[in-house]
């Protein structure tokens, strides 16, 4: 069992029973998954960036990521249907705390002149997304080996059915949370 789960086990739901007013540790808000998704915008074009899109996603999260393809033609895109648009990957159990306890812990505090991530990503059911501008914050890729720099997008889904809910849970388990009045701060 990865640290953080133990935090979440022996802290969080207690913490969050007394808070809430939660009966049993079954209604306590958990996490469920987190998706992490890298957009290829030159993936027709040079199928190399996708290969690099999918080794540093599989290098970050330690599984396997799917291709995506696009759904429509865009023609102002230049996308026709069925081209590579981008990768992503959902993890879940073990993989999940192992990649949340890396991104709290190791690659934000790595980010560049770095105050915290927005409270006001969450969509009003208790999910949070963040966007990095690039993968190489993460000590596992090689910079060198990066053929180009890409952002990625991390959503965390929780089973809490407010924002409240999901911004107690979230900032329990140590992500850096910006109070929702300090909307000065760059995210990233």
């Amino acid at each position: 069992m990865n640290a953080l789960q133990e935090k979440y086990l022996n802290d969080v739901v207690p913490q969050m029973m007394t808070e809430f007013g939660y009966t049993t540790p079954m209604q306590v808000p958990r996490l469920v998954k987190i998706v992490v998704n890298m957009g290829v915008g030159d993936g027709r074009d040079n199928p190399n960036a996708l290969d690099g899109a999918v080794k540093d996603i599989a290098t970050i999260t330690g599984q396997q990521p799917v291709v995506n393809r696009a759904k429509k033609s865009v023609s102002a895109f230049k996308i026709r249907t069925g081209d590579p648009v981008g990768t992503s990957v959902t993890l879940r159990r073990e993989n999940m705390w192992s990649f949340f306890s890396r991104l709290v812990n190791v690659a934000l505090p790595r980010v560049r002149d770095f105050r915290g991530l927005s409270a006001n990503a969450f969509d009003g059911r208790g999910n949070y997304s963040l966007g990095l501008r690039e993968q190489t914050i993460f000590p596992e890729v090689d910079y060198d080996s990066v053929n180009q720099i890409r952002g990625m997008d991390i959503a965390i889904v929780t089973t809490a059915e407010t924002d409240e809910e999901a911004r107690f849970l979230l900032r329990s388990l140590g992500l850096p949370l910006r109070s929702s009045g300090d909307a000065s701060s760059p995210l990233m």
